[in-house]
């Protein structure tokens, strides 16, 4: 199993979560960007920049991606991507995606981005918390205990 990340709009506090746990269990984490990203020196944390465009970075991560593998993402729309392809789904907040509440976070998207093209202003996402840092490292840590095999 690894990690990837959505570099792209991935707060800079989860990355610093990821690279202090690829060190402690020894995991490959890759960020994939399609800018230029800045990683400690480490055995086991590795930065992919890809071409700019829409869903390139996205499309880089689903091809690369293995099952069983875990991708921390906001996307949602990649998100759905990864579930088809038996990957795990984890935002940034903390939530994990699954196949029961994937098609429901699709349509909602689709419901928010239907409003705000017909000028609704709806708003932004909260504010990046304490808690929800708090939230994603512990959502983390209890998917990395269940993956692991026991003795490691």
């Amino acid at each position: 199993m690894q990690i990837w990340v959505d570099a792209d709009a991935c707060p800079a506090v989860i990355k610093d979560i990821l690279f202090r746990v690829a060190e402690r269990v020894q995991m490959q984490v890759t960020l994939v960007a399609n800018q230029l990203m800045r990683v400690p020196g480490s055995r086991f944390v590795r930065a992919l920049q890809v071409p700019s465009g829409p869903d390139v970075a996205d499309t880089e991560i689903v091809e690369r991606l293995a099952p069983g593998d875990l991708v921390v993402t906001g996307d949602i729309p990649l998100a759905a991507r990864v579930l088809e392809k038996g990957g795990d789904a984890l935002n940034p907040r903390g939530d994990f995606y699954t196949k029961d509440n994937i098609a429901q976070q699709l349509t909602m998207r689709a419901f928010m981005e239907e409003l705000r093209s017909g000028g609704v202003d709806t708003g932004g996402p909260a504010a990046f918390s304490q808690a929800d840092r708090q939230r994603f490292a512990n959502a983390l840590d209890r998917h990395l205990a269940r993956r692991r095999p026991a003795g490691q």
